[in-house]
């Protein structure tokens, strides 16, 4: 009885550090993962920012509105016939 009290403090004993340990470096571990793919995110949103910087869009004419249409707010126009 004495060895299986003795690896039941034991057994406590080392979940507890482990726990522990887990609190304080879990969060850091986390913490360096976030900082790598924020950096990647922002290396990403440079080269995307250089390449298209570059372009440069032209427009030539803009068409006028049709005019004398009727809008598509008003809906479809359907024939009325009375019915005897």
């Amino acid at each position: 009885m004495p060895e299986f009290l003795s690896f039941l403090i034991t057994a406590i004993l080392i979940l507890y550090i482990v726990r522990s340990l887990v609190r304080i470096f879990l969060p850091m571990l986390f913490q360096g993962v976030i900082n790598k793919a924020q950096q990647q995110q922002r290396n990403q949103q440079q080269n995307y920012t250089r390449n298209t910087t570059s372009a440069k869009i032209k427009v030539d004419h803009v068409p006028d509105p049709k005019k004398g249409t009727i809008p598509d707010s008003e809906g479809e126009f359907v024939d009325y016939e009375e019915i005897k």
